[in-house]
């Protein structure tokens, strides 16, 4: 079970503080995420009052064609950081509007400066949480890979038993199944769930109840919020699982 650890600890801590949490719901990859907050913790040394002349310069910067990448991820997070309705509403706009290079930095933008907004409106912590796959309301995007314990093709029975178990355990955690596929010797999900579950007890819950009909899933789960892993990538895991198997 991957990133086991990590999870636990992000789970003890939000028990642990007082405030609302907010969930990037789009997906963002990690390395732009990762950018934006460089940037913005950048700004927020130096935070603007933007008055109507800098707004309006604002929207001409972002409008022109000449204005480089970097200048307008410094003029969104700049918006961000003011805290300040207006610049809420400008960002708002943009983000619904542009479908260039720029939608993710703007989606992140748009986010920061909403929660900057409710921490000033109230006296609740506001608490932003994003990865890689995103998630909608409070529960995470996680992608899920179960393998063959054997490294040979799943039965008829066995897909069927698969199907049924996972659709009950997980809609008794409240989780929603957003794709399950079951391969030849493996299974993948994309399941959204709840922040509070304990994801490792859940999967093992599904994987145990299904070897109760054969012992035909293995114990090692892959689980990560970071991306969907590719086709390549699967396969490598699949036949490093099975050349372990056969050395057994």
């Amino acid at each position: 079970m991957q990133q086991k650890d990590v999870f636990n600890q992000f789970q003890k801590f939000l028990k642990e503080t007082d405030g609302d949490f907010h969930i990037l719901e789009q997906r963002i990859p990690v390395d732009v995420q990762m950018e934006y907050f460089r940037v913005s913790n950048q700004l927020r040394k130096f935070p603007l009052q933007l008055n109507d002349t800098d707004f309006a310069k604002c929207i001409d910067h972002l409008k022109n064609e000449n204005s480089t990448k970097r200048q307008k991820q410094r003029i969104l997070s700049t918006l961000a950081i003011s805290k300040q309705v207006k610049a809420y509403r400008l960002l708002e706009q943009y983000a619904s509007e542009t479908d260039d290079e720029l939608a993710d930095w703007a989606y992140m933008a748009l986010m920061e400066s909403r929660i900057a907004l409710e921490s000033e409106l109230s006296d609740e912590k506001q608490i932003y949480i994003s990865t890689g796959l995103g998630g909608k309301g409070r529960k995470l995007r996680f992608f899920i890979l179960l393998l063959s314990s054997s490294g040979n093709p799943f039965l008829d029975y066995q897909r069927q038993v698969i199907e049924r178990e996972s659709a009950y355990f997980l809609s008794k955690a409240d989780c929603k199944i957003e794709r399950l596929t079951i391969r030849e010797k493996h299974v993948e999900a994309l399941l959204l769930i709840p922040i509070q579950i304990d994801i490792k007890r859940l999967l093992e819950e599904i994987v145990d109840e299904c070897n109760q009909y054969g012992n035909f899933l293995s114990n090692s789960i892959t689980v990560t919020n970071v991306k969907e892993l590719s086709d390549e990538e699967i396969f490598k895991i699949v036949n490093m699982h099975g050349s372990n198997q056969t050395r057994h």
